[in-house]
Parts: C-alpha cells; structure tokens; sequence
C-alpha cells in the first residue's frame, strides 16, 4: 500500500467514528423521546395545557373529548362509542388538571378503545 493510500484509510477512520458517534446519539434521543408523555390540549381554565402520564399513553392514546362522548351514569362513566363502562372507583378514573373529560384508549390491536385512563372534571353534586 502506498503512503498516500495510507494516508487517506488513516483520515477516513476518524470520519466514521463521528458518523457512528452522530449515529448513536440520534437513535438514542429518538428512543428516549418515546418514553415522554404528551401534551393535553390547551383550554380555557390551563392556557398554558398540561402532560398525560406516561402510564396513560404512549404519545398519541389520549385526547380531550367532545360533548356527549363520555356520559356519568350511576353505573360510572359511560365511553358512547364503544359502550365501556368505567366505574367511577376504577382506578383508571383520575382528576382532571383542567375541568374537562380527556380519555385515553388503546389505538390499535385487541384492546383498541379499551380505556387506559380517564380524566374527569370534579363531580357536581
């Protein structure tokens, strides 16, 4: 091998080193960025919105519902489209930081729309 061959094989060892390094940091912050909860939309009483536990979802389960989609029942909380009933002992049921119902449901699989968590406003009594 001649020394300009050498030369250049020498010179391309430290590019792959910071190529592999870049490499590695990007797969890790994309593995880490999964373990984050996310954000609740932001509302009227919590302009400023608030973070699903993680143990409610995985980035995409949970969302605020729309009127009508969760109903209080004596028997609990009724999900309307997929006839869950939630007991309100469950503790699944916890309080909502900003007043409004969020569910959060399996996406996909055997248990989709199979409640995971569920935020609700205080009751009124």
């Amino acid at each position: 091998m001649s020394a300009a061959t050498s030369r250049s094989a020498n010179a391309v060892r430290p590019a792959g080193r910071l190529l592999f390094s870049l490499f590695a940091i990007g797969a890790t912050a994309m593995l880490t960025a999964s373990a984050f909860a996310h954000d609740a939309t932001p509302t009227k009483s919590m302009p400023q919105g608030w973070s699903y536990p993680f143990a409610c979802c995985a980035n995409y389960d949970c969302r605020t519902t729309h009127t009508g989609e969760v109903l209080e029942k004596p028997e609990g909380y009724v999900i309307a489209g997929t006839g869950e009933v939630v007991p309100m002992s469950d503790k699944r049921v916890k309080d909502s930081p900003d007043g409004e119902f969020h569910w959060c449901a399996h996406q996909a699989g055997l248990d989709a729309g199979k409640t995971i968590c569920l935020f609700v406003p205080p009751r009124s009594y």
